[in-house]
């Protein structure tokens, strides 16, 4: 990972941080009351992830062999399309799902098809290939990204994405989590059950509660925002005055006091 000056800095006690309730209210109002889409969103999302996995990578993704770790809902579909950005910047990519693609949102079923389309090598864990490949591939990566849970999972991970989440526990090094990492409560940073340590985390339009609570920062690594064009008039809607976060950049690093 380089340290990259050009980024903007700002303390994480500088920018409020919301609860899951509040983060599904601000989407809501996004997509029914503002006319912003769930693809727009999404799409930026991927693109900042990708952003933040050529940084900690060292600044470039050419030849090198990142793992995406897919789950069902809208984290997953982030998650998809930075597999494209990264496979178009020269990455090898490969992507596993935690379920079959018949049970991926509606956004996420439409950015697999493109990925298919572009013969990206994807598959499902358990379904398509042995579970000592998949644990194989997770080893052997550059990175891995977690994309498997958002803010809107609750209770112990089950079935698919527990046990990939499970993998992604073991391997210790060099994963970057989108939104939040797998397997911690959105608002508490407490796991129910096994969760994800990443090296870097992701977090879209504001930090999730339970990123800057102590456990769940220590399991989120360097912190990331990354701007998905929600205006601060929307968030007034919810009683938060945000100001401009992103007046420096549409992605910023989040550093907590010493």
């Amino acid at each position: 990972m380089i340290d990259a000056p050009s980024l903007p800095i700002r303390p994480l006690d500088s920018v409020p941080a919301v609860t899951a309730a509040e983060m599904a209210e601000v989407d809501r109002l996004a997509v029914d009351e503002f006319g912003i889409a769930l693809g727009q969103m999404m799409e930026l999302a991927g693109a900042h992830l990708a952003e933040v996995v050529r940084l900690e990578l060292g600044g470039h993704v050419r030849g090198r062999r990142v793992v995406v770790a897919v789950g069902p809902g809208n984290n997953g579909g982030g998650g998809l399309v930075a597999a494209r950005h990264l496979a178009n910047r020269g990455a090898s990519v490969r992507v596993i799902l935690a379920r079959p693609a018949s049970r991926l949102c509606d956004a996420g079923r439409h950015q697999l098809g493109t990925l298919l389309d572009m013969a990206i090598d994807c598959c499902v864990a358990i379904h398509d290939v042995p579970d000592d490949e998949v644990e194989r591939e997770l080893a052997t990566a550059d990175v891995v990204i977690d994309a498997l849970l958002g803010y809107g999972s609750s209770g112990p991970p089950r079935d698919g994405v527990g046990w990939l989440i499970d993998r992604l526990a073991r391997r210790g090094a060099a994963v970057i989590s989108l939104d939040l990492p797998s397997g911690i409560d959105p608002d508490t940073g407490e796991a129910a059950g096994t969760a994800v340590t990443a090296s870097a985390t992701l977090t879209l339009a504001l930090p999730k509660q339970g990123l800057v609570r102590d456990r769940g920062r220590d399991r989120a690594g360097r912190i990331y925002l990354g701007d998905i064009g929600l205006p601060a008039a929307l968030f007034r809607r919810i009683g938060l005055d945000v100001g401009a976060v992103f007046e420096d950049g549409a992605l910023l690093r989040l550093e907590a006091a010493e």
